[in-house]
């Protein structure tokens, strides 16, 4: 198994893909798709794949073009140089390219890969055509390296899922297998020059690769370039030991168990290193968090006495052998890791124990300073709670589902804009769910998925990330391009209005928020539809979608979309407004409310001014309403800053603050009990603190103007920025005896507005300096 350790480093692909053959986007490829002879082409399997060449001399440039099915590690001399594809679809099925001249040498060179197909227990988000491996050569130079019939490849015999805990079975659990491995079958040294391959067979040949352009392509994978940088990778030891022994020697017909703790949640290739040992079996176990007996709530995540073990697991078989090195073939989870070795008749050494971070490549950018210890702490969970949950896409969860959903995206890709400044990942989730659409015009739930799963209310969700791209992103041409994808949403949503536009009865999981009260997140509807959550996300998207048909689009359907709105803003009034108790109820019968329908109607206007601060208020505080969860809590929180009610944000903290003091690392998907410990959509407070709190946003599409409204509560003093698409917004207030001192510096061509208690002052470029 591979040194994956070594591979931190450069990513040359991303110089090279700038000078790849433009023929390769609208031509077919000279490679051909190959996989190993006589093995099932959709069944579970690993396969390893070996092409040996010579060279005259040392390349100043070898451009390669590499993609498989499922995935592929690619080494250059037994070097690890790319990983991938980068998760799409088959109708996006991405490679990469890698310029590998640093890794060649003057006489004999060889590629080698190892490609896996998890079958039937592929992840969730794995799409899957057939196992396949594609290197395509740049040029005529490249291309003796072309996968083909002069490529060796043979199925690797070590590898088998390795077996579910019965408990797991609980919980949605869609990752992928494990790894069992039998070290004494496994072909150590494959991906090295010097290993003797003259035993394999030549790989079988499939049908040419094609990119997505091509006329008439061969096969299902519709090729295109990858789109995202190379996920971060980065050494992280584990060396707290909370239990089992010091020793790293385990005697003869001995069971030992270590439960290391990595003290935070971390999502990684662990890395394990062992001698001798023959026949003795190691289980290296993951998990977020231990349970309390009962296998019911979690407790304090820092404590383990008295808990269980419960979580997924690989396998390895040893054989004997000297420095014997695993990693899974796929990332894994945990802040907890438990070795649990059983010995033969030899003893084992353990070498070495450490793990591999890996996420996509954000930068932490954006600065907060209020001199408050536990706002920076909630920021730098938050920060971790994001990282984990964005890898080649975002994803709901990294433990249990790594599930690109639109509901969860939004709130994470806001984010990622305040924090990093980095939209690729927006850009490609917005992609992988307007491909994701059915004729009927809904996108699926979430994408890339093999199964499908329509959430309706998150269609509209799509619909506000677009805009909300459009804001933050100085990209129009992504947010025109999206627009006929909106349309297609809005009409399938058209097709089920009654004539004052509220909804019917949508198909399908019309899930809006976690709550005890509401079965499976679904909120009360009638047997004719008329749900008030419902129909104000739609008016929403109503919104969103009229202001970019009008700049971007075709204005005679920004106008329709406009007397839509209208329409459903009066409708929304006149059936769910309850006058007695000053409050949209969630059903035209007026016995079910919600903090949902409330924050809704506030951010949909059909609530202003003075109403929606009182509204607001009484929303956040009338604990007979369904309280939002720690996703929705979003929605209120914005909501509170719309109708000028901000100054209650950091006293709306209390379900951060309690999971601080339970220990967790990361925010969970619910508050306690709890499946997930780590899900994005709780990591808004690192949106709102810069929004609220520093009052900084956008006021025109592309972040060309910027409007500065902040909401200080209890704090009298704060500083902070975030990253720009043309520099940074750099903002310091200080509140004095009612005086607020105002520093803020814009990016070069940006102007904006600063608000504060019904003052406005004009912003320049450059440094502005005021007094209110």
């Amino acid at each position: 198994m591979s040194l994956l350790s070594v591979f931190i480093c450069v990513h040359p692909w991303l110089i090279a893909l700038n000078a790849a053959n433009p023929d390769l986007l609208t031509h077919a490829w000279t490679a051909h798709w190959i996989s190993a002879a006589d093995s099932s082409p959709f069944d579970y399997g690993v396969y390893h794949f070996r092409r040996t060449f010579d060279l005259p001399a040392a390349p100043s440039a070898f451009l390669i073009h590499v993609t498989a099915d499922n995935r592929y590690k690619l080494y250059v001399n037994g070097e690890l140089v790319s990983l991938g594809p980068a998760r799409g679809d088959l109708q996006h099925w991405r490679y990469e390219s890698v310029d590998i001249a640093s890794h060649l040498r003057a006489g004999k060179n060889v590629l080698a890969a190892v490609v896996w197909n998890f079958g039937e227990q592929a992840p969730e988000a794995q799409i899957t055509n057939r196992t396949g491996l594609l290197v395509q050569g740049d040029g005529p130079t490249e291309r003796m390296v072309d996968t083909g019939k002069q490529w060796k490849g043979v199925r690797d015999a070590a590898y088998a899922p390795a077996p579910r805990e019965p408990e797991m079975s609980r919980f949605y659990y869609v990752t992928g297998p494990g790894d069992l491995v039998d070290a004494k079958l496994y072909p150590w040294g494959w991906e090295q020059p010097a290993f003797d391959d003259s035993a394999w067979p030549s790989a079988a040949v499939g049908s040419a690769g094609a990119p997505r352009d091509s006329q008439d392509g061969p096969n299902r994978w519709m090729l295109v370039p990858r789109s995202i940088p190379p996920m971060e990778l980065k050494p992280q030891p584990i060396t707290v030991l909370r239990s089992g022994s010091n020793s790293h020697e385990i005697p003869p017909h001995t069971k030992s168990t270590f439960l290391y703790d990595q003290t935070f949640l971390t999502t990684g290739y662990p890395q394990l290193t062992v001698s001798g040992g023959k026949g003795a079996k190691i289980d290296v176990g993951y998990a977020e968090s231990l349970w309390l007996p009962g296998f019911r709530d979690k407790g304090n995540r820092n404590e383990i006495e008295g808990k269980q073990f419960i979580g997924t697991r690989d396998t390895l078989i040893t054989d004997g052998g000297p420095k014997r090195h695993f990693e899974p073939l796929w990332w894994r989870t945990w802040r907890y890791l438990r070795l649990t070795i059983e010995t033969q008749d030899q003893p084992l050494t353990i070498d070495d124990l450490h793990g591999v971070y890996t996420g996509y490549p954000f930068e932490r950018k954006a600065r907060f300073d209020a001199g408050s210890a536990e706002i920076q702490k909630i920021l730098d969970v938050g920060w971790r709670t994001a990282r984990l949950c964005a890898h080649e896409t975002y994803m709901d969860c990294p433990y249990y589902e790594q599930l690109q959903y639109a509901g969860d995206t939004r709130v994470q890709a806001l984010v990622s804009l305040y924090m990093t400044g980095d939209g690729r990942l927006m850009r490609n989730a917005i992609e992988l769910l307007d491909s994701s659409r059915t004729a009927e015009g809904a996108t699926y739930s979430r994408a890339p998925s093999r199964l499908q799963q329509y959430i309706p209310p998150f269609s509209l969700w799509w619909i506000g990330m677009l805009h909300d791209y459009w804001m933050y992103q100085d990209d129009p041409a992504l947010v025109a391009r999206m627009l006929p994808g909106v349309r297609a949403v809005l009409s399938f949503f058209a097709a089920r209005q009654h004539a004052d536009g509220s909804l019917g009865r949508l198909p399908w999981w019309n899930f809006v928020d976690w709550t005890k009260e509401w079965d499976g997140g679904v909120p009360p509807a009638l047997a004719d539809g008329h749900s008030a959550p419902l129909d104000l996300q739609l008016l929403l998207a109503y919104q969103w979608a009229a202001e970019m048909e009008a700049v971007l689009g075709n204005k005679a359907l920004a106008e329709d979309d406009r007397q839509t709105a209208a329409r459903m803003r009066d409708s929304v009034r006149s059936l769910y407004w309850d006058a007695g108790r000053t409050l949209f109820a969630d059903t035209p019968g007026k016995r079910a409310f919600s903090q949902q329908a409330n924050a809704l109607a506030v951010l949909a206007g059909v609530s202003e001014g003075d109403e929606a601060h009182r509204l607001i208020d009484r929303a956040a505080d009338d604990q007979s309403l369904v309280q939002c969860s720690i996703y929705f809590r979003h929605y209120l929180h914005s909501a509170m800053n719309k109708a000028a009610a901000g100054d209650r944000y950091l006293d709306m903290l209390g379900t951060w603050r309690t999971m601080l003091d339970r220990g967790l690392t990361t925010w969970a998907e619910t508050a306690d009990p709890t499946r997930s410990d780590c899900h994005a959509w709780g990591a808004s407070p690192n949106y709102e603190l810069f929004r609220t709190v520093l009052g900084i946003d956008s006021a025109a599409p592309g972040f060309a103007r910027v409007t500065i409204r902040p909401f200080l509560g209890k704090l009298t003093h704060v500083s902070g920025a975030i990253p720009h698409p043309k520099g940074e917004i750099a903002v310091t207030l200080t509140l004095t005896n009612g005086k607020l001192e105002v520093g803020v510096t814009l990016p070069a061509g940006v102007d904006g507005q600063f608000e504060w208690h019904g003052q406005t002052r004009d912003l320049h470029p450059g440094e502005n300096h005021l007094t209110l």
